[in-house]
């Protein structure tokens, strides 16, 4: 398997160009960090292909973000900002009360 360099430092593997290829590589240089067995200077490269990994990573994420806004137009071609979330539920109820658990007293009622 041929290793791609990139064209500023030619010892230097060119970044992923999949978002889950970024994170994979990013797990693997993190992993050869703490595993303690680097020189300094290897250790000071990993650290720097981990930072161009996470920029890489950062970028991946806010260009599909931006497709995902330019998807989000109505028929009338006004953005529709909808967030990313799961459909609507109901609030939470309390639970049911044990037969004989004591009341909260009522708020007029005072206690002494």
């Amino acid at each position: 398997m041929a290793v791609a360099k990139s064209e500023k430092n030619p010892k230097v593997e060119a970044a992923p160009e999949q978002y889950g290829d970024v994170v994979s590589r990013l797990e693997q240089t993190v992993s050869r960090l703490e595993s303690g067995e680097l020189s300094l200077e290897d250790s000071l490269k990993a650290f720097e292909e981990g930072i161009r990994l996470v920029r890489r990573g950062e970028k991946l994420l806010t260009e599909a973000e931006q497709r995902i806004e330019q998807l989000l137009v109505d028929e009338d071609g006004q953005e529709v900002v909808a967030p990313l979330a799961v459909a609507s539920r109901p609030a939470p109820q309390a639970a049911p009360r044990a037969s004989g658990a004591a009341r909260p007293p009522p708020e007029d009622d005072v206690p002494f």
